[in-house]
């Protein structure tokens, strides 16, 4: 033991647990008077914010929530959600956020595999979530969120309780709990994967702390700026924004649905400088009409993740004044980890070959520790000549714990030391990722992960199908969507329409085959179903 071992040890002056719930509370102190969210005609202060916050973690506390119980959100972009990323944490408690767009099976399956105590839910999903809790068989309490700017006067009740009036049966005064250990969980996000049932993925305290103060950096994100949420919370807790933006005293501007007249009005009304979003709403606001539009008083800045985006969006993005970012991470890596961090000597480029190098997934973030490229049977890194593919591979404190009660799964993600992305790239010479395909079959379609096994064995279930291949198809508007190949069982016809709506009973719209060709599905000798040649077929047809 070195001298700097001895008698120096580890103590609650010297060392205190990293949690985002830090920001918050720093926050009120610093800045108790600034606007901290605006949503329509609701604007709440820090002081307002932190003070919501703390009687809805005591109201939690009361009914019996404590430390790593699952507390289940289903909603918008509203300020309910993001004052859930404090609240829920601030009992000990772990913050579920469930995609807005799942069926009810799904809903269903999550719900009883986080084990949730508690789901607060908009009450404009109320159709699939019924159907999903008619089947729940423990006990659960739901809490309403009634939004008086959405239509919900023909909408059902869900819950015993309102949002508002269950909020205010807790006490501000509350003593609520920092983590004991960083590594304590904080949120379990579910991602489809590669298999029908969502994998639920664990993030700590830890590395949601890191991976806010690492978004600052690299996006070179200033104190007050004003950012817009158009990134859904629920995914990956809309990029641990909710958290990074506190830290700055930045002003969050809510957007419950995506309209892009209305992202161009609260751009104008509320100085929006900052937001992200996937490639689909990029091509939105490029391809929108003149009369939604506004000139930008100002630049502001974007970030884009999710199918890798045509280089093109670019150069469109920028004629309007945005300037784009494009990054890429994972569910399981907190969100993004890598950057197309620009190199000046760039600027010489002209402007096709910038925009092709903007397209690269990038180098890894500050709070990322290691991105390789490998291949995955010798863990050694390809070649850096932009050909060789090879897996993405990830390492830092900003890759999850692990799959929630999924040993075998998370062993598998994280063998030899590594985080296994499943994403085929190609490392440049200048060390920028570069991403070719995607391993597994993945579909990402409009920001979404699909799997394509999911819908291949829906489409399986029907009398008619004998074999069923789905790949992704690419599309103008969503970057991708599924497309089936299906053999039919013979003397049992069937149309793509009757196949379409078979697959509408059980699945989320948004997984549905947007279509589907009738043939001799390509195979190995040994039966395989040769899928690349499927995704050759899928770039041509209409």
């Amino acid at each position: 033991m070195s001298s700097y071992e001895k008698n120096l040890e580890k103590n609650p002056a010297n060392f205190v647990p990293l949690t985002p719930l830090s920001f918050l509370d720093r926050a009120k102190d610093v800045y108790p008077n600034y606007e901290a969210i605006v949503y329509e005609d609701r604007k709440y202060t820090w002081i307002e914010v932190y003070k919501r916050c703390v009687k809805f973690a005591s109201a939690l506390s009361k009914i019996g929530i404590k430390k790593g119980d699952t507390v289940s959100f289903l909603a918008f972009n509203t300020p309910e959600i993001f004052e859930a990323h404090y609240s829920v944490p601030m009992t000990g408690g772990v913050l579920n956020t469930i995609n807005i767009r799942l069926d009810a099976k799904t809903i269903l399956y999550i719900l009883e595999h986080s084990e949730a105590k508690v789901l607060v839910v908009d009450r404009q999903l109320h159709k699939e979530v019924k159907k999903a809790l008619s089947n729940f068989k423990k006990k659960i309490t739901i809490i309403d969120i009634a939004d008086k700017f959405a239509d919900q006067s023909k909408l059902e009740k869900i819950g015993e309780f309102e949002y508002e009036e269950f909020l205010n049966t807790g006490d501000e005064n509350y003593k609520w709990k920092m983590p004991d250990d960083e590594w304590q969980a904080i949120s379990l996000s579910y991602t489809s994967g590669t298999t029908g049932n969502p994998k639920g993925v664990v993030y700590h305290h830890r590395g949601a702390y890191l991976m806010s103060t690492g978004s600052a950096t690299a996006w070179n994100m200033p104190n007050q700026l004003n950012f817009l949420t158009i990134v859904p919370m629920f995914h990956c807790n809309g990029w641990c924004y909710p958290w990074t933006v506190p830290m700055l005293n930045g002003r969050t501007v809510c957007l419950r649905n995506i309209d892009i007249k209305k992202i161009f009005e609260l751009i104008d009304k509320y100085n929006v400088t900052h937001f992200g979003g996937a490639p689909i709403v990029l091509n939105m606001i490029t391809g929108a009409p003149d009369a939604d539009k506004r000139k930008l008083k100002h630049k502001v800045y974007v970030l884009t993740a999710g199918a890798p985006p045509p280089s093109i969006i670019f150069k469109k993005m920028k004629s309007l004044g945005f300037e784009v970012m494009h990054v890429y991470g994972l569910t399981e890596t907190y969100g993004h980890v890598t950057q197309c961090a620009w190199n000046n000597e760039w600027n010489e480029l002209d402007e096709d070959k910038q925009n092709d190098i903007k397209a690269r997934q990038g180098v890894r973030y500050p709070n990322t520790e290691g991105i390789r490229v490998m291949s995955p049977e010798t863990m050694k890194e390809v070649p850096r000549d932009g050909k060789t593919i090879g897996e993405i591979m990830i390492k830092g404190n900003v890759v999850m714990k692990g799959y929630f009660k999924d040993k075998e799964a998370t062993d598998k993600a994280m063998k030899n030391g590594w985080f296994h992305s499943g994403d085929l790239a190609v490392m440049h010479p200048d060390g920028y990722v570069k991403i070719q395909d995607r391993s597994k079959d993945i579909i990402i379609s409009g920001g979404e992960n699909i799997s394509s096994i999911e819908i291949e064995n829906t489409l399986s279930k029907h009398p008619s199908v004998s074999i069923a291949a789905v790949v992704a198809k690419p599309d103008e508007k969503w970057g991708e969507v599924p497309c089936a190949f299906i053999e039919t069982v013979k003397d049992k016809p069937v149309t793509e329409k009757e196949l379409i709506s078979f697959c509408k009973e059980t699945l989320a719209n948004f997984k549905v085959p947007k279509k589907i060709e009738f043939c001799d599905l390509p195979k190995t000798s040994t039966g395989k179903i040769q899928k690349f040649e499927l995704r050759k077929k899928a770039k041509i047809i209409n």
